[in-house]
């Protein structure tokens, strides 16, 4: 081996590393990269402009408002009679049902009228569903009463004052009671929609319809029925009981304690009135349920109605001192802004509702698009159900969803679309100015009873 380590004389081969690059000054600098952003933002545009036809707009604008795609195609001449029908059918089971939950709410029972009525309007654009009914739910409706109780309680609005003998009376201030609760009511309404238009990655829908399962579901509104039945025990025997919050409170120190500690100042006249109205109820859903398909359009709960007249005629608020719902404000509140400053003390109990509300929903409506073979999309559900309750936040109204019975209603009175909503609004405005005026409370709780614990725990 030669000195200098190469192998018989040869020398290895060396490596090399040779740069070469231009010699740029700034000029030369900035006129090369800015010729290279043009051309990018050139690639872009042709990208975007290549793919937005006027077939893809139609496309989106058909995808975020759905009536787009079903109304042009309506079949006048064979639907609009059975959807007319059907809304008719539908709007006044629905007026019922809002003022019976507005009690589970703990709001004024009028406002059962605005929540049965505003919800609908939005849904009626942006809804994939030619079925369900849109507006309150018995469970939805106790956890938002929930939620009201416990931050207005009545303790909140006591009011002390003296008589001319000096002594002191403690009475609660309804007036302001009643406005904080509606307040709050329809705060945690518009959070719950801005809560499900945000909720509208895929995974989060998926995730509400598949772990909010039947088993979980159907638990959960066994629970609810049975809750919904003691709490209105004191509205039908015509009980006064005070409203408490805690776990088991409505056992342990709420309803029944004081019921049967009161059950002696039971009014008579309600409580013939309440076992009369199951009797009717019930014999009404046997008819309805065994002569449904002899019958083309089933019996609806317009006995209900008959009462009223009833109770105007006997009089039995004076006579007998039932109780009725009285006076309900004709028209429509205006829009008022929630109490953004609540957010924070309802964000965790509106995220349950949200989902449970979508979860609901989305069960009732892939029910009747299986049976009627077409499809509705999840994530427009949220986006639908999320403007809906926007919308009605805005109009002091409680949380919207849908229920089984209700839809059962519209569907088998011969609803075909969702243009039978439109009839709502009639019967909004004749019947908030008469007859239920003379509706007894005691009533109202048992259509709550009948269509929603009885019926529901099977849902």
């Amino acid at each position: 081996m030669a000195a200098g380590g190469g192998v018989d004389g040869v020398l290895p081969d060396l490596s090399r590393y040779v740069v070469s690059r231009p010699i740029y000054n700034e000029p030369a600098f900035q006129e090369e990269n800015e010729r290279k952003l043009v051309v990018v933002i050139l690639a872009i545009l042709r990208f975007l402009l290549g793919s937005c036809s006027k077939k893809k707009a139609v496309q989106i604008a058909k995808t975020t408002f759905p009536i787009l795609e079903w109304l042009p195609k309506y079949r006048f001449k064979e639907w609009l009679l059975s959807d007319i029908i059907s809304g008719v059918s539908t709007g006044l089971v629905g007026t019922l049902q809002g003022l019976a939950y507005a009690l589970l709410a703990a709001v004024p029972i009028g406002y059962g009228l605005y929540s049965a009525f505003f919800p609908i309007l939005p849904y009626f654009f942006l809804g994939t569903s030619k079925h369900i009914s849109v507006g309150p739910f018995p469970v939805v409706s106790l956890m938002v009463g929930s939620v009201v109780l416990s931050m207005a309680p009545d303790e909140k609005f006591l009011v002390v004052s003296s008589n001319m003998t000096g002594l002191n009376k403690t009475f609660i201030d309804t007036d302001a009671r009643d406005a904080e609760r509606v307040l709050i009511s329809s705060t945690i309404t518009f959070l719950v929609g801005i809560i499900q238009v945000i909720c509208l990655d895929k995974t989060v829908s998926n995730v509400a319809t598949i772990y909010l399962a039947d088993p979980l579901v159907g638990g959960f509104t066994t629970a609810a029925a049975f809750q919904v039945f003691v709490s209105q025990l004191k509205i039908v025997l015509n009980v006064s009981t005070q409203n408490y919050n805690g776990v088991l409170s409505i056992i342990y120190v709420s309803t029944l304690v004081e019921i049967f500690q009161n059950i002696a100042t039971t009014n008579i006249a309600d409580l013939i009135a309440g076992l009369l109205t199951i009797f009717i109820c019930m014999a009404v859903k046997e008819i309805n349920d065994r002569f449904r398909h002899k019958i083309p359009v089933p019996i609806p709960i317009e006995v209900i109605v008959v009462t009223a007249g009833v109770s105007y005629g006997v009089d039995l608020e004076k006579k007998y001192s039932a109780g009725i719902v009285k006076h309900i404000p004709s028209g429509f509140l205006p829009p008022e802004p929630p109490a953004v400053s609540m957010f924070g003390d309802m964000l965790a109990s509106a995220f349950s509702i949200a989902i449970v509300g979508y979860a609901i929903a989305v069960s009732v409506g892939k029910v009747y698009a299986t049976k009627y073979d077409y499809a509705i999309d999840g994530n427009q559900e949220f986006i639908a159900f999320g403007i809906c309750n926007i919308f009605s936040g805005a109009f002091s109204c409680f949380v919207a969803t849908t229920a089984l019975s209700r839809t059962a209603v519209q569907e088998s009175t011969g609803g075909k679309t969702q243009v039978i909503l439109n009839y709502l609004l009639l019967l909004k405005n004749r019947l908030s100015k008469t007859t239920i005026l003379y509706i007894h409370l005691h009533i109202l709780c048992f259509i709550l009873l009948i269509y929603c614990n009885f019926l529901t725990m099977l849902f």
